[in-house]
Formats: C-alpha cells, structure tokens, sequence
C-alpha cells in the first residue's frame, strides 16, 4: 500500500483513481477471458453476415456477372424463346429484388461491426490513458531514482574531498615537509 501512497502524491487524486480503476478492470477482463463474439450471435446476425460475405467477394461478383451476360445473350440472340426481350423488364426486376432484400442485411452487418468497432476503440482509449498514467508513474520513479543517485554521488564527492584534505594535512606532518617547498 505505500506505494500506492506514493503514486498519489505524484499523480493528481482525479489520475490516480481513473488508474485505480482501469487496473481493477483489466484484472476483470483477464479473469474473465477474452470475449467470444461469435458464440454470442442471433441467427439473424449470422444470416446478415453470410450475406454480407457473400455479397462482398469475387465469386459473387463473377457468378452474378456470367448469369447476367447468359441471360441478356439468350434473349438477344433469340437462341431460346425470348422470355425477356429487350429492354430486359424481368432482368430489372430480379436485379431491383436482389438489391432491396440485400442491401438491409449488408446494413445490419455493418451495423453490427460498427458496434464492435466502437467498443474495441474504447478499450483502446482506455488502455491508451492506462499506458500514459503508467508511464507517467515510470517517469517519476526514475526521476526519483536520479534525484537520490546525485544525492549519494555528492554525498561521496563530500566524503572523498574531506579525506583528500585530510590526508594532503596528515602527509606533510608524517614525512616531513612535502617535497619541492
């Protein structure tokens, strides 16, 4: 405990509570574990994500662009019974059905992710001001440990200028008048 006295004294009472409780809540998340946010899932965000996925890759892209130019070459070229001639009204439709149900699930998606987003940039922060308080705290321990290596350096350099002084007042007595006088 004194040296959580001592982390007071430095650290203004406001500094020190806010790491008081950013520790208490790190020791929680690791007693906890990390979260599993897939195993906490609704069917529907599950759903909402597939589609997302799906709709969002190459394969998607590729498949959806050769089922287009077959059906738009089949009813141009009159290869088969034209089903939708030109200007392709029941293209348009299948397309306009496809984007209306599509785009709510891709915005649940990313809501969701947004969400995510937001919580894991709060615990940055949070471990950010944890990191700049600590590091604060690191600063002044060093400072501290400076401040009392120069108070026992001098300290010594008192010591040893005393018996330099001392033994240059001893010498002349011992063996007589000091050489060159």
């Amino acid at each position: 405990m004194a040296n959580a006295d001592k982390q007071r004294d430095h650290l203004n009472e406001d500094e020190a509570e806010l790491l008081r409780q950013l520790r208490e809540v790190r020791r929680e998340q690791r007693l906890r574990g990390s979260p599993d946010r897939a195993g906490k899932l609704t069917s529907g965000q599950r759903v909402a994500d597939m589609v997302a996925a799906t709709m969002g890759s190459w394969r998607f892209i590729i498949i959806q662009t050769t089922i287009l130019v077959v059906w738009v070459a089949l009813n141009v070229t009159a290869y088969v019974q034209r089903w939708d001639p030109y200007p392709f009204i029941l293209l348009n439709l299948a397309l306009s059905f496809q984007a209306a149900y599509a785009a709510p699930f891709i915005m649940m998606s990313q809501n969701r992710q947004q969400d995510i987003d937001r919580a894991d940039a709060a615990a940055d922060y949070q471990i950010n001001i944890k990191a700049e308080l600590e590091i604060e705290l690191l600063h002044e321990k060093l400072d501290a440990l400076r401040e009392k290596e120069v108070l026992a350096l001098t300290e010594a350099v008192r010591f040893l200028s005393s018996q330099l002084a001392r033994s240059d007042d001893v010498a002349p007595m011992v063996g007589g008048p000091a050489p060159g006088k």
